[in-house]
């Protein structure tokens, strides 16, 4: 499943850099599949919806860092454990029930940003 930022935090920016599929955004800021990745051409949402890896979506919070879960691959194949979660200082970064992916479909998702 995806990782998600909850209210609790406290704006401090240590897992924006850790992670390695740009997956994290400072409150307010849109954000685009393309931003930080080497993929091109459109990319398939989790919820099957195709769209330009260049276009920009609404930020998901206004008031506090988030975590894009279309991004979101609990750092499988980069770490042993989500990197956000290991950096935050008031452990904010917490599995995302809403996301329920397997090992398998976080890799997949891996290679499809990072071809």
């Amino acid at each position: 499943m995806a990782i998600k930022i909850t209210e609790e935090c406290i704006n401090c920016g240590a897992c924006e850099p850790e992670c390695p599929n740009n997956a994290i955004y400072e409150g307010g800021a849109q954000w685009a599949i393309s931003d930080k990745t080497s993929v091109s051409g459109t990319f398939v949402l989790m919820d099957g919806t195709v769209v330009d890896v260049n276009q920009r979506f609404p930020a998901l919070a206004d008031d506090t860092y988030y975590i894009v879960p279309n991004k979101c691959t609990e750092c499988q194949g980069f770490h042993e454990e989500p990197q956000c979660a290991s950096v935050c200082p008031v452990d904010c970064c917490i599995p995302d029930t809403l996301y329920q992916e397997t090992v398998e479909q976080l890799m997949a998702k891996k290679e499809a940003l990072h071809p």
